[in-house]
């Protein structure tokens, strides 16, 4: 019995702090209180023992897993868990034999974890339907990518999505000095001397993601006795600077280095944004999601300035689905330039943001009865498109002094082209339809 119990001493003992560390309880849990906090409707059903299916939809590391396993353990239902990463269609048929046997013959409730949800296609994602409508499992599935894009609405009609927010420096430094005072499951045991500012740059690099707080503790802890249990300023550097490229490879920090990337395009420095691309490729990043970012920059900082550069940045974009890697990342490399080098112009994303502005603030407007649509006598008799100039028809196809707004709106400008590039023979073009406009009057 003693070699039993070294045995399990040892394994214990090998498990990473952020899993030793994983909250036993929901008062443990930190973070969430949006949906966690006293009253609020999911800690209530939890505590009640009421399971649902669910989406959790969060950055990494702000406790989807966790959450789930609470839900089991409070509920004492059967806990499955799933990767959608590594599971396939026979790994699903299993986990429904159990559960149905678990449902028919114990009267206990399953519930299906699913990490990575969004990586199941569609087809996939149909298979889980009926056993979630007819209660073979509850189902909670985590993902970091919006579902509203990545899950189908089938699946999302069955759920309930719930969104985690990244964890604030606060809930951050909580969950670190927790770790720090745990003799049992934490590093308490060591006594660290950890002064309170390097702890704020710890969690600050961490960005909102306990499990990386944890990681990068853990790291700390390990190097700090050879350091007389002291964290300097130094060893804080090596192993924020080491860790940070670990977890790039990954794919699970790039958010300061797209912003860097989309600043330098912005500003017209390719050889920034070229250098910035290449930490991004080089620390592991999904190169199509540059590309998707790419034809962002293209509508958001160039748009009507430049129109091949929307063009081309779309064809990067195609390229790099045909080709792959590393063929592929050219194309990435000559639309970042192209579009760096490009006339720049924000004036379509501001008109968009002014006019959606207007359109939430007056809500629903009648479309006036001048240019509605009219394919029946009834519309006809009641007067819509009465009135209606064909703008072919009239000089320079232009129908001067034509309002297309609701009636009770006053004539708005939203757009106002730039005086680079393209935008400027707009500009010119805008400005005479205007002078027309007034003579008109």
């Amino acid at each position: 019995m003693k070699h039993v119990k070294n045995e399990k001493t040892i394994v214990a003992s090998f498990q990473p702090l952020a899993t030793r560390m994983r909250p036993q309880s929901l008062d443990e849990f930190i973070g969430q209180s949006h949906l966690l906090g006293l009253d609020k409707p999911l800690r209530r059903a939890i505590e009640q023992g009421i399971l649902h299916s669910m989406i959790l939809w969060g950055p990494p590391g702000t406790g989807k897993t966790t959450l789930a396993q609470l839900m089991a353990d409070k509920t004492h239902a059967r806990f499955q868990r799933l990767s959608a990463i590594s599971s396939g269609v026979k790994d699903i048929r299993k986990v429904v034999e159990d559960a149905q046997v678990a449902r028919i013959e114990h009267k206990q409730a399953t519930i299906l974890f699913i990490d990575e949800v969004h990586r199941f296609n569609k087809a996939q994602q149909d298979v889980f339907l009926p056993f979630v409508e007819d209660g073979t499992f509850v189902l909670i599935g985590a993902t970091t990518e919006n579902p509203s894009f990545e899950l189908n609405s089938a699946l999302l009609s069955r759920t309930r999505v719930y969104v985690l927010k990244r964890l604030s420096e606060d809930e951050l430094l909580q969950i670190l000095q927790t770790a720090l005072n745990d003799k049992d499951r934490g590093v308490g045991k060591l006594s660290l001397k950890f002064p309170s500012e390097l702890q704020v740059i710890l969690v600050r690099a961490a960005d909102g993601d306990a499990r990386q707080v944890l990681n990068l503790l853990e790291i700390i802890s390990d190097l700090a006795q050879d350091h007389s249990l002291t964290v300097t300023k130094e060893l804080l550097a090596e192993v924020i600077q080491v860790n940070l490229r670990r977890f790039d490879k990954q794919g699970e920090a790039f958010y300061d280095q797209i912003s860097a990337l989309h600043k330098a395009v912005r500003g017209s420095a390719p050889d920034a944004a070229l250098y910035w691309l290449c930490r991004m490729l080089d620390g592991g990043c999904d190169p199509l999601y540059i590309a998707r970012r790419t034809i962002r920059m293209a509508s958001e900082d160039i748009g009507l300035a430049d129109l091949r550069a929307l063009e081309l940045a779309i064809h990067a974009c195609e390229v790099y689905e045909r080709l792959g890697s590393p063929e592929g990342e050219l194309a990435l490399a000559q639309a970042i330039v192209y579009l760096s080098c490009a006339p720049k112009s924000n004036a379509i994303y501001i008109a968009l943001g002014d006019a959606m502005q207007d359109a939430k603030k007056y809500g629903s407007l009648d479309v006036p009865l001048h240019i509605r649509n009219a394919p029946t006598a009834l519309m006809q008799d009641l007067g819509y498109g009465k009135g209606y100039r064909y703008a072919h028809d009239e000089p320079e196809a232009y129908a001067a002094g034509e309002s297309y707004f609701p009636d009770e709106l006053s004539e708005r400008i939203y757009y106002h082209p730039t005086s680079r590039g393209l935008e400027a023979k707009i500009a010119e073009r805008l400005a005479y339809f205007r002078g027309l406009d007034k003579k008109s009057k």
